[in-house]
């Protein structure tokens, strides 16, 4: 299983330890220093569209409203921080963020 995340957010260090607590093998991937291989980053958000966009993130604010418009992959691919947390691939299904109903599959 791949944790696609941040170091410093709290949901990806949550999701690592609850991970680690139910036994799962976890490689854990920091977005920042290694980004998201480009077929990742395509099958997340064919999966989940806009809501692989974290628009609460200070990197969203920071953009104009042309780069705000433009094609979210391409913004997701150029800026990996800009992605929704943690992004979780196990088996070629992918879950997203470390709410109840994503901690109720991996039980």
């Amino acid at each position: 299983m791949k944790l696609f995340g941040l170091k410093t957010c709290d949901s990806c260090r949550k999701a690592l330890k609850d991970l680690a607590e139910r036994g799962y093998n976890v490689d854990y991937i920091d977005v920042r220093q290694v980004g998201v291989p480009d077929d990742v980053m395509a099958a997340a958000h064919g999966m989940f569209g806009d809501k692989l966009v974290n628009k609460s993130s200070a990197t969203w604010r920071g953009f104009t409203d042309e780069q705000k418009a433009s094609d979210p992959l391409v913004l997701l691919q150029a800026n990996p921080t800009l992605m929704k947390r943690p992004l979780i691939v196990r088996d070629g299904a992918m879950t997203l963020g470390w709410k109840d109903d994503v901690k109720d599959q991996y039980q």
